[in-house]
């Protein structure tokens, strides 16, 4: 695995590529949300152009998916080069951090080891870019990077704006309050008046302002640019409050320097974060071969496909979990869904980075957190992925 670090703006030069290539869509903004679908039309029905399925309106000429969209994808790019860059970052326990050995581990490093096995056939085939916060969003439209993995929120004009393509949310949080276990603080309402510190470029300054501002309470909000600096403030008390996802603040809280018993995170969830993986806006065939790798962790965890019995689940004789993992199914087809993905894609996910739940497992419930909304849908969750067929 090779590393890279990316501090503020990339080259000039490459920005000014990226707001020709990019004028039409806007260069500013945030974070991804899953790709619709919608169920096929049955036999004798219509469809939104009023031809029968698998007809063809008068004087249209068919196409192939291929034709549809022009040009070379960025799957091509990556399969051609044998590596995906991966925008991340390198300080945050639990989703992306640099073990003793300076490999980085983490929930988010994991998932773009997903993309590798997905894309590459191998987990091993990934470049870490660690970003900064500013960073993130330049690093993708400019190319520098593949796919960004960094726990990134998908919001309205992060869509709209920043050239990016968000896909389906790999974990759904939601904004928290800590603070010093001896402030005095029980809870929000406690801290009129307060300055609450947040990590700059995120959603996380407005988030506090209208939480506040909701329970008549007047703040001060500070933003830092980096996450050392605004945990130097909160030690020095400069900082009353310190505000984040809540998973993050987990994550920091497990390496906090008093130990995670000098801090308390308040209970009260007061936003929606939903974390996902983003691409560059207009390539559907990366971002289709990208989400499906995401979607092959869930529906393994909901097939009970481990990587301890992938092995046998593929020799099985459940006709649909032998066609996910790659296998003839019932009609003796090997299925290809078109995805630009080795048919086997699943079974190299599960076998060699695991499912949905491991992959939590593995990384987040030793910090403390819980499934909640990452749950599967049968479970009471949010975490579902398509049928595979």
């Amino acid at each position: 695995m090779r590393r890279t670090f990316i501090r503020g703006l990339v080259p000039l030069a490459a920005l000014s590529l990226v707001a020709g290539a990019c004028s039409d869509t806007g260069d500013e903004g945030g974070e991804p949300a899953p790709s619709g679908s919608g169920a096929a039309p049955t036999t004798g029905g219509t469809d939104d152009t009023g031809t029968t399925p698998g007809s063809v309106a008068t004087g249209s000429t068919p196409t192939t998916a291929e034709e549809v969209q022009t040009g070379e994808s960025l799957l091509d790019t990556v399969s051609a080069a044998d590596v995906v860059r991966c925008g991340v970052r390198d300080d945050l326990p639990g989703f992306s951090s640099l073990d003793d050995a300076g490999e980085h581990v983490g929930f988010d490093a994991d998932f773009c080891r997903v993309i590798a096995a997905a894309v590459l056939g191998d987990a091993t085939k990934v470049e870490f870019v660690d970003l900064e916060t500013d960073a993130r969003f330049t690093a993708l439209q400019s190319g520098e990077i593949d796919v960004l993995v960094r726990n990134t929120t998908w919001t309205a004009s992060r869509d709209g704006i920043e050239g990016a393509t968000f896909l389906h949310p790999t974990y759904y949080d939601g904004q928290q309050m800590m603070v010093a276990a001896d402030a005095g603080f029980e809870s929000i309402d406690d801290m009129d008046g307060a300055v609450v510190c947040v990590a700059g470029g995120t959603t996380s300054e407005g988030n506090v302002a209208t939480e506040f501002a909701r329970r008549d309470l007047t703040v001060e909000v500070q933003s830092f640019e980096d996450v050392d600096l605004l945990q130097e403030a909160f030690i020095a008390g400069r900082c009353d409050g310190w505000s984040s996802d809540g998973s993050q603040l987990v994550g920091l809280r497990s390496s906090f320097p008093d130990g995670p018993d000098a801090l308390v995170i308040f209970d009260d969830i007061f936003s929606k974060e939903p974390l996902t993986p983003a691409v560059r806006d207009n390539d559907t065939r990366w971002a289709q071969a990208v989400e499906w790798a995401i979607y092959a962790t869930i529906q393994a965890e909901e097939y009970g496909i481990t990587q301890a019995n992938v092995g046998d689940m593929a020799a099985g004789d459940n006709a649909a979990i032998v066609q996910f993992l790659g296998g003839e199914n019932a009609d003796g087809v090997t299925l290809d869904a078109g995805l630009g993905l080795d048919p086997a894609f699943a079974m190299n996910v599960v076998s060699q980075v695991g499912n949905y739940g491991e992959i939590f497992e593995r990384n987040l419930t030793d910090l403390g957190l819980e499934r909640g909304l990452n749950a599967l849908w049968g479970d009471g969750g949010l975490q579902y992925a398509p049928p595979y067929r």
